[in-house]
């Protein structure tokens, strides 16, 4: 067997943790546990998990390992939440080897969250498993590149046409919100939800406070970042 249709059989982990709360999204406040994925088709700037991707300023072999599906299924099953949010990085760039967890959890009477970038077509065989797909396409505050490195409309339409997706924003200026206002338009985005792009207790408050009235104004869903005003920035909460 080949080394490339064997790493198609497992995952490249980065941690999993829980029983916490998830802290954004619509589930926000729900517990639930986490698997974090490894690696990005993108490369943000304020990301907060950089450690799942950014290997020049982390190692790799050290932050990862590799996982078979049948053991990411048996550590989740073995932890009472019933939300399992399947994080990065960019999960879908592995979805093929999520196929058979989501399957196995889906029938354990899971609920299963997959974040994604929403530049990556899901896999039907991946969907039919998945309860949402919390898509968080990235605007310029968070990834300085071109429009279309950031913004894949085919993608875009598939996960509209799943019918299981909603849509997160991380805004950080004025700008943010006219440029998520352009998508929702174009795209047919719906439902959305917005937060402040911020890594202190004292910021996510002071971002929601100005984000308020424009998540009201446009008809948005107004997010926390609960894990931050909890615990702060810290790892694996």
């Amino acid at each position: 067997m080949s080394g490339a249709i064997l790493n198609r059989r497992r995952l490249r982990v980065v941690e999993m943790f829980g029983p916490t709360l998830q802290g954004e999204g619509p589930a926000a406040g729900c517990p639930a546990v986490f698997v974090r994925l490894a690696d990005c088709n993108h490369a943000c700037g304020p990301c907060d998990t950089r450690y799942s991707w950014d290997w020049k300023t982390y190692d790799r072999a050290t932050e990862t390992r590799y996982a078979a599906p049948q053991a990411v299924s048996s550590w989740v099953l073995a932890r009472a939440p019933k939300l399992v949010v399947v994080t990065g990085g960019e999960p879908l760039l592995q979805q093929e080897a999520l196929i058979p967890i989501a399957e196995e959890l889906a029938a354990n009477g899971k609920i299963v969250e997959i974040e994604t970038n929403g530049t990556i077509v899901p896999y039907p065989e991946l969907t039919t498993h998945v309860n949402r797909f919390v898509v968080s396409p990235k605007l310029t505050s968070m990834f300085d590149a071109p429009l279309s490195r950031r913004i894949k409309p085919d993608a875009l339409v598939a996960f509209t046409e799943t019918g299981k997706a909603v849509f997160k924003f991380v805004l950080a200026n004025r700008a943010d919100v006219d440029a998520v206002a352009g998508l929702q338009e174009a795209h047919g985005l719906a439902p959305i939800w917005v937060m402040p792009q911020a890594t202190s207790q004292q910021d996510v408050l002071d971002g929601m406070r100005d984000l308020a009235e424009v998540a009201v104004e446009h008809g948005w869903n107004l997010s926390p970042r609960l894990h931050i005003l909890l615990w702060g920035d810290q790892r694996g909460r």
